[in-house]
């Protein structure tokens, strides 16, 4: 693996190079970047993946009060279409995408706009919707857009300033675009993570001045959902298999053995199209657990299958703080 990655070196430099010319046009005001009178804040990342911003766009989904008149802006990334569509919840994953397929699910009456074109998008929620906040789902690197608000996620355990542009590592832009986010997150952290822990990773991102830094770690919820709904203490009857299609699945892993399971994993690349000998194969297991996500994949497929949800939890006062840099007002005083 690591012979691999010494040989992808000269064509991640060529694309960091590649890069950083993209940026630098934006920069130089040469590529036109919209900025638009509806409040939008952009949930991104610099990496492939596997820093929370599905968990995130719930979380904010679930904190903002009913008062704003939300909507959302997607890509749909995998989605078997292209055209733009106004989703609900009777589209399937391959029209509208896992993650928007996801978040429709749990929140049927969101006004959820998949369409890779996000400055399109937002025109169209301004004439036809007329929001009072737009959420954009992984649009940091998207710079035909300035966001009201950039939301930047890195993960405790790999953070953008310790990796490398694809593919030797896995960012998908220059570790520098930080600057331009209002905040930083760092997400997957330690439950118990000290205060020296915290500094310890603000020394090493080197924040810009007045550029706030959070810290949340995951938190599972023990009931599960889905076409056999149960609970984490019901797993511990008999052995399972783990199904995941994500990004990272250590966390998840780790946690489920945390909890004295006994299991098998299964794990396939972020976004994998399930094959139909694939769902066969899981329609003959008795106990099949799966990621949010993927049940948004194969919630109708399977039979067997029980799903667990993830929240992201601020560790210290980070979620007022956070609603407050949004300028999110909450109808009660405690969040």
């Amino acid at each position: 693996m690591r012979l691999l990655k010494i040989l992808a070196f000269p064509i991640a430099l060529l694309y960091g190079m590649a890069i950083y010319l993209r940026n630098a046009l934006y920069d130089w005001s040469l590529l036109r970047s919209t900025e638009f009178s509806t409040q939008t804040i952009s949930i991104g990342n610099l990496s492939v993946g596997g820093t929370g911003k599905t968990p995130m766009i719930e979380w904010l989904l679930s904190q903002i009060p009913d008062t704003y008149k939300l909507a959302v802006v997607t890509r749909g990334y995998g989605r078997r279409s292209s055209i733009p569509i106004l989703a609900n919840p009777e589209h399937t994953s391959e029209e509208i995408g896992d993650e928007p397929k996801q978040l429709i699910s749990k929140f049927p009456d969101l006004c959820l706009r998949v369409d890779g074109d996000r400055r399109r998008a937002i025109q169209w929620l301004e004439t036809q919707v007329k929001p009072d906040i737009i959420l954009l789902d992984d649009a940091h690197q998207h710079r035909r857009i300035t966001p009201s608000v950039a939301v930047l996620l890195t993960t405790y355990d790999s953070l953008y300033t310790e990796d490398y542009f694809l593919p030797t590592g896995n960012l998908r832009d220059s570790r520098r675009e930080a600057r331009r986010a209002a905040c930083i997150i760092i997400t997957k952290c330690p439950v118990n993570m000290t205060p020296e822990q915290q500094q310890e990773v603000f020394i090493k991102i080197k924040p810009e001045k007045g550029q706030k830094v959070f810290f949340a770690s995951l938190e599972y919820d023990k009931n599960l959902s889905g076409a056999r709904s149960s609970s984490i203490l019901e797993l511990k009857e008999k052995p399972f298999t783990l199904v995941t299609g994500i990004a990272q699945p250590k966390p998840l892993v780790n946690f489920l053995r945390s909890e004295g399971l006994q299991f098998k994993h299964i794990a396939y690349p972020d976004h994998h199209h399930f094959s139909d000998k694939e769902v066969e194969t899981f329609n003959k297991m008795d106990v099949l657990l799966l990621t949010a996500k993927d049940y948004a994949r194969l919630g109708q497929l399977v039979t067997n299958a029980s799903y667990i949800e993830v929240n992201h939890k601020f560790l210290g006062n980070g979620e007022s703080e956070f609603l407050d840099l949004l300028g999110i007002k909450k109808q009660n005083a405690s969040i």
